[in-house]
């Protein structure tokens, strides 16, 4: 038996509190074994309402095993911010060949 602290940000924290769920700096207890999937589906969210989790600050997979006084956010796809990139949720596209360009400005061959 633990408790971990929850917290949703973005759209998600304000489609949970249209329901009335705890979601900001939610003190939620878990039983031994349990990981963040389960915590995120007892509070009725899918895989497809979240892009990342976030356990102690750090990016983590869903299925990482929780731990008494963890702390989980979650936030939903759209979420807007330089982040996404830094964290590696969203890859950099390299731009195409057709499209470079020189720091000149002129396009490359």
């Amino acid at each position: 038996m633990g408790e971990i602290l929850f917290n949703a940000f973005s759209f998600l924290q304000k489609r949970l509190k249209e329901k009335n769920i705890a979601c900001t700096n939610a003190r939620i207890p878990f039983s031994d074994g349990q990981r963040v999937n389960d915590i995120l589906r007892n509070l009725n969210i899918s895989d497809e309402d979240i892009e990342g989790v976030f356990v102690n600050g750090k990016i983590a997979p869903t299925n990482t095993l929780l731990k008494d006084g963890d702390r989980i956010a979650a936030f939903p796809p759209g979420t807007p911010g330089p982040y996404r990139l830094l964290l590696g949720i969203v890859k950099n596209k390299p731009a195409s060949s057709e499209n470079a360009t020189t720091a000149s400005g002129k396009e490359s061959v």
